[in-house]
């Protein structure tokens, strides 16, 4: 069994994904464990000076001038949870309910939270045996923190709520007892250390980022193809233009765009053509991908500090014996992250339908009507063009900001929020139209490719058509093309067609 080891200060996005898709388990470090103990010393002693602290011994939000009293400490842990458990819609799937757990832990792993040892080992455990929470995916405003959707989670740990465990739903008692895990007796501040803090969007963040390292690799394949079978230049891909203009992606984009069509025949079939330039779409391809790129480069840096940061309220600090409050718990960095990686994504959509619709147009191709024989009879794939056009349509409704709305909560005493969650909810549905519209680009450009019967195409658009041909056959009449399409997105998003290609040319950047 092979673990990663958490200590709440370098959980890398590799490892998170390692956690989250294969398999791995995790363990607390030594040091994570004696932090996690000394800040529990810190809440004792405050407890026993009779001290007034925010969440220990007060009302939560507006209600924090209320004192609640020694006695009713732990009735107070246990009533947040559930009068916070208000989330709504669709639950989140399971692989952001065991990412989310996994960052809460490495979070109180880093020993600001004040919470008992022992509840931070359960919640180790649960992720260890495959608890995972179900959790409303609405009901956050991203400050304090993710609050409905985190307390949904936190009810597993005193036996209510819902779980899934080895692809069953059971009651949260029930999940636990299934587990072979005890359930929690919540004291002082635990509960409110639970549940306050930006798992969530970071979660769900940090996964679309994972995905879209590999998307915007393959949509650099889907752009090669589109090169080669829409007869362009591969002068615009001239190194000494792209160092002219330093920007990292794009120079990484056009490095990857030379190695995919690398020897490639057809585009040295036409290079006395009478064409002086190629078309925006085609020629400003490691332009727009590139801009994408450092987008995603910049968002993937915000995230894995917030994977590793303090998000609660208050935090605890053994080394000064303080107990502070603060507002760690905004989501204002991951919401303006995940705003600008919405918008980098629609972008890569908005051009790459430009080059399906080259492709399917006879009048900017020089192929066949929509790509078929007997065109009239057959529509070939007019259609596939139009659901692009709707899924870039839609993400530019989807693109909009959330991060710029902002709406006061708990009788103004919280009075501006980020609204992370919905920027991270927002951004995985952009994520996914994009996969689809990539799908549908690689699906003409292959469909195209089967025409070039004398010519070779480059080392990695061969190798790509190669494999799209291997589980999706050329089409000679109409027939369903939703059934193509969702294909090639599962090799799109499993990574199939990337890896593929990289196998044979190398890792692309």
């Amino acid at each position: 069994m092979e673990y990663i080891v958490l200590n709440g200060e370098n959980l890398s996005l590799t490892q998170f994904i390692q956690g989250v898709r294969d398999g791995y388990q995790i363990m607390l470090s030594e040091e994570a464990e004696v932090k996690v103990i000394k800040a529990r010393e810190v809440v004792h002693r405050a407890l026993n000076s009779k001290q007034v602290i925010y969440g220990l011994t007060t009302g939560f939000g507006a209600l924090s001038d209320v004192v609640i009293s020694k006695e009713q400490t732990k009735q107070l842990q246990k009533n947040i949870l559930m009068s916070h458990a208000a989330g709504v819609g669709n639950y989140l799937d399971e692989e952001t309910s065991k990412a989310t757990l996994l960052l809460k832990i490495n979070d109180l792993a880093k020993g600001h939270a004040g919470i008992k040892p022992e509840t931070l080992k359960i919640l180790v455990e649960m992720f260890n045996k495959g608890v995972c929470p179900l959790m409303p995916e609405k009901g956050s405003v991203g400050a304090s923190g993710d609050l409905a959707p985190l307390a949904h989670m936190a009810l597993i740990l005193v036996g209510q709520g819902q779980a899934i465990l080895k692809g069953r739903i059971f009651s949260g008692k029930a999940a636990m007892e299934e587990a072979g895990i005890q359930l929690v007796d919540l004291d002082a501040g635990e509960g409110l250390a639970i549940i306050n803090g930006t798992q969530v969007m970071t979660a769900i963040g940090a996964i679309t980022v994972c995905d879209a390292l590999n998307l915007l690799k393959t949509a650099d394949i889907a752009a090669g193809m589109s090169l080669e079978v829409l007869l362009a230049s591969n002068v615009e891909l001239d190194k000494k233009i792209h160092d002219a203009r330093p920007h990292p992606g794009q120079i990484t984009s056009a490095d990857n765009l030379r190695r995919i069509i690398q020897n490639s025949e057809i585009v040295s079939s036409h290079k006395d053509c009478s064409r002086v330039q190629d078309a925006y779409s085609i020629r400003c391809s490691p332009q727009v991908h590139g801009a994408s790129i450092d987008a995603l480069h910049y968002v993937k840096r915000v995230l894995e500090i917030e994977m590793n940061a303090a998000t609660d309220n208050p935090l605890i600090f053994s080394e000064t014996d303080q107990i502070i409050s603060g507002g760690n718990f905004h989501g204002q960095p991951v919401a303006l992250a995940l705003d600008f990686l919405a918008i980098a994504l629609s972008e890569i959509a908005n051009i790459s339908e430009r080059r399906t619709e080259r492709q399917v147009n006879p009048q900017l191709s020089g192929l066949p009507a929509f790509l078929i024989k007997d065109a009239g009879l057959n529509s070939g794939f007019m259609i596939a063009q139009y659901t692009a056009a709707a899924l870039v349509s839609e993400n530019k409704v989807l693109a909009h900001p959330a991060s710029v709305d902002s709406i006061p909560t708990s009788a103004n005493k919280e009075d501006h929020v980020s609204m992370g969650t919905i920027a991270a909810r927002k951004c995985r549905e952009i994520l996914k139209n994009v996969e689809y519209v990539i799908s549908i680009e690689l699906l003409c450009a292959a469909q195209a490719m089967d025409l070039f019967t004398n010519r070779k195409a480059g080392v990695g658009t061969m190798e790509a058509y190669r494999f799209i041909r291997k589980h999706i056959s050329h089409m000679e009449h109409d027939r369903i093309l939703s059934d193509d399409i969702n294909t090639m997105y599962k090799m799109v998003h499993e990574g199939k067609i990337l890896k593929a290609v990289e196998n044979k040319i190398g890792p692309l950047n």
